[in-house]
C-alpha cells in the first residue's frame, strides 16, 4: 500500500513541477488556435454551469471519442431522462464537436488537469451518479478521488496498443493501481483486454467497438449529397484527416492518376493546419478551392480543401472512394469504420496500431485495401476508379462489415446500468 501511495505521490509532485508548463501549452496551442484560451478555469476545476438533475458523465477526450459517443448517449437520454448527460473534453476540438452533434441537449465542460484539488472540485460540483472515461484515457488522482468519493468510474471501450502497453508497464505500481482502482474495465477487442488485464491483474471484458454503432446523421447525409452536386460528375477522391507530411505525399502522387478528370479533397486532422495545407497545394500548382469559402465548385477546380469542421460523414458521402489519414506516416491512422458506414471503398496505408483490429476485419471482409506506401496506393486508386465493380463489391463489403460487428452500445449500457444500480443498492 505504501509503494502504492508513494507512486502516486511521485506522479503528483510531477504534476506540480510541470505546471508552469500547462499555462506555456495553452498559450502555445492558442497561437494556431484561440479555443485553447477559453474556459481556462474549467481545466483547474472552476465551472459556471450548474444542473440540479442527477449527473451521468462522460469522458469524450477529442472529435473521435465525442462522435463515437453519440449512439451511447442518445441511449442513456431515452433511458434515463430525468438524468443530465454531462460531457467532458480535454480539447476545444472535442468540445465543438459536442456542441455540434448535442447542442443543449448534454452539457459541456473540460475535464481538469489531474491535480488533486482541482478534480475534487469537479467531483464536488457535478456530483456525478456514475462516471465513464472512453478508449485510453485513466487519470490516476481522477480515479483515486471517484473511490474516495464512491463514485463508480467505469473505463468502457477501452483500447491499448501494444507500444502504450509497454509505456505503462514502465511504471507497474501507478499503472496497477489507477486500472485496479477502476469499476470495471470493458475493452474493444480480446487483445486489449488482455493486454490491460495483464498490467491491472483483474479480469477485463470485450464488449466490442463503440464506433461501430455509429449512425451517419441524417444531416449530414443531405449535406454530402448536395456537396456530391456540386462536385460534379467527375470522380471524387477523399483523403480524411491527413496528418502532417502526408499532405505533401498525396500531393505528389496525384500527377500519377490516370483519370485527369479526378476531383482531390483533402480534409486535414487538425484545423490549426489548414492553413498550411492550402499552402501546400498551391506550392504545387493545383487549382484549390476552399470548403469554407461555400462556393460551387468550378470544373477545372483540381483540389478542395476541406477547411471545415464536424462535416467528416458529408465528405465521405460525397466521395467515391476515401483514403483514410494518420495511416501512410506513423501516426497509427484515423477511423475507417465510419467510411465504410456509408458504402465507400477505403485505402490505408501501413500504419495502424489505433485502429489495428478494426482494420484487419475491414480488409479481410473485402471493405478496405491496406497498401504499404504511396506508390501502391496510386496503383490502387487507378484500379478502382477504372473497376466499377471491384468498387462496387467493397461497397457492399464495407456495409456488412460495419453490421456485423455493432452490438457495443447494448453492453455498454447494461454495464452502465448495472454500475448505477451497485451504487443506489
Amino acid at each position: 500500500m505504501m509503494r502504492l501511495f508513494d507512486s502516486r505521490f511521485a506522479y503528483t509532485a510531477l504534476l506540480w513541477l510541470l505546471l508552469p508548463y500547462v499555462f506555456f501549452h495553452l498559450w502555445w496551442r492558442s497561437r494556431k488556435q484561440l479555443e485553447y484560451l477559453e474556459h481556462v478555469a474549467e481545466r483547474f476545476g472552476r465551472y459556471n454551469v450548474i444542473t440540479d438533475k442527477p449527473v451521468i458523465w462522460l469522458h469524450t477526450v477529442s472529435v473521435g471519442e465525442t462522435r463515437a459517443a453519440a449512439t451511447l448517449v442518445r441511449s442513456l437520454r431515452v433511458k434515463y431522462p430525468n438524468h443530465q448527460i454531462l460531457l467532458t473534453h480535454t480539447t476545444p476540438t472535442g468540445r465543438a464537436a459536442s456542441l455540434q452533434l448535442y447542442g443543449d441537449e448534454v452539457m459541456r465542460v473540460y475535464l481538469p488537469y489531474d491535480y488533486p484539488f482541482a478534480v475534487q472540485r469537479f467531483l464536488d460540483h457535478f456530483k456525478p451518479e456514475v462516471g465513464v472515461l472512453l478508449e485510453t484515457e485513466v487519470w490516476f488522482n481522477l480515479v483515486h478521488r471517484c473511490n474516495a468519493s464512491g463514485i463508480p468510474l467505469l473505463l468502457l471501450n477501452a483500447r491499448l496498443s501494444e507500444k502504450s502497453a509497454k509505456k505503462y508497464a514502465r511504471f507497474p505500481h501507478l499503472t496497477h493501481e489507477g486500472l485496479h482502482g477502476l469499476h470495471l474495465i470493458a475493452a474493444q477487442t480480446d487483445a486489449d483486454a488482455q493486454r490491460l488485464a495483464e498490467l491491472c491483474g483483474r479480469a477485463v471484458s470485450t464488449m466490442g467497438n463503440l464506433k461501430f454503432d455509429i449512425e451517419p446523421p441524417a444531416g449530414m447525409l443531405e449535406l454530402g449529397a448536395r456537396l456530391r452536386r456540386s462536385f460534379g460528375e467527375r470522380p471524387v477522391f477523399l483523403a480524411a484527416s491527413t496528418r502532417e507530411g502526408e499532405e505533401e505525399i498525396l500531393l505528389n502522387i496525384l500527377q500519377k492518376v490516370a483519370n485527369k478528370d479526378l476531383l482531390t479533397v483533402m480534409v486535414p486532422r487538425h484545423p490549426q493546419r489548414f492553413d498550411e495545407a492550402a499552402n501546400l497545394i498551391e506550392q504545387h500548382s493545383l487549382r484549390l478551392q476552399r470548403r469554407s469559402t461555400n462556393e460551387a465548385i468550378f470544373p477545372n477546380t483540381q483540389v478542395v480543401l476541406g477547411d471545415s469542421m464536424g462535416e467528416m460523414f458529408a465528405y465521405y458521402a460525397a466521395c467515391d472512394i476515401a483514403f483514410i489519414g494518420g495511416s501512410l506516416l506513423p501516426f497509427g491512422a484515423q477511423n475507417l469504420i465510419e467510411a465504410c458506414a456509408v458504402g465507400k471503398p477505403v485505402l490505408i496505408g501501413p500504419y495502424t496500431y489505433n485502429f489495428a483490429h478494426a482494420t484487419e476485419l475491414a480488409v479481410a471482409s473485402g471493405a478496405a485495401i491496406q497498401v504499404s506506401d504511396a506508390h501502391q496506393l496510386v496503383s490502387e486508386l487507378n484500379s478502382l476508379l477504372s473497376d466499377s465493380f471491384r468498387s462496387g463489391k467493397m461497397v457492399t463489403a464495407g456495409l456488412e462489415f460495419v453490421r456485423e460487428n455493432q452490438g457495443a452500445t447494448s453492453h455498454a449500457l447494461q454495464l452502465l446500468s448495472m454500475a448505477l444500480d451497485a451504487r443506489k443498492g
